[in-house]
């Protein structure tokens, strides 16, 4: 198929991307249309499959994109497991925190994925999910974490920190500072470790 004149796959390749996500995130995945995107983009519909095959397509990459910008910038950690753990808990909520649609999408379409595609998503957020893991069994293994099983814990505290997205916004009552730092507290106190004079 021809491409339309004057675009350039560069960039229009990501402004579909960026309008199949914020349509996704604001009616639905099931709701949205090819021809809603290309709306959206100031393009004809038939134009949009010079840069993705289908909607599912569009779906999938905008969740990989997400889960492996979040793999790639993942704190290595310190082998501390305080350290890490603290770490852990900035790096997430400070990743997420400009990014709601994302978030959003990555939560709550993956219902919509096919199997196929659902089985690779799901293989990335385990990878995210086993790192914490992997912090509280050293926490707990050194005697520092009270925690009975790490894998509920590492869920649990995951779901909390995602949670912030829901309510937090910039410029808010509280800077994302004082947010991150209270969200400090509520983990190091789940994991047995109490609070820690600042």
């Amino acid at each position: 198929m021809a491409r339309t004149t004057g675009s350039h796959s560069d960039i229009t390749g990501p402004r579909v991307r960026a309008a199949a996500l914020k349509l996704f995130a604001r009616s639905g995945y099931a709701a949205v249309s090819m021809r809603a995107i290309a709306a959206e983009v100031g393009v004809q519909a038939g134009a949009l499959y010079n840069y993705t095959p289908d909607k599912q397509t569009l779906l999938f990459d905008l969740m990989q994109s997400h889960m492996e910008a979040l793999l790639a910038q993942m704190p290595a950690g310190a082998g501390d497991p305080m350290v890490d753990l603290e770490d852990f808990v900035a790096f997430h909520l400070r990743f997420h925190a400009d990014r709601p649609d994302e978030v959003f999408i990555a939560y709550m379409e993956l219902r919509n994925l096919t199997p196929e595609n659902f089985a690779r998503i799901e293989a990335l957020r385990r990878t995210y999910e086993d790192r914490l893991e992997r912090i509280l069994r050293a926490g707990q293994a050194a005697g520092v974490f009270r925690i009975s099983d790490s894998k509920i814990v590492a869920l649990a505290i995951i779901a909390m920190l995602t949670g912030v997205n829901t309510w937090f916004r910039i410029g808010g009552r509280l800077s994302l500072d004082e947010v991150v730092a209270q969200y400090w507290d509520m983990v190091r106190s789940a994991v047995g470790a109490g609070t820690l004079p600042r």
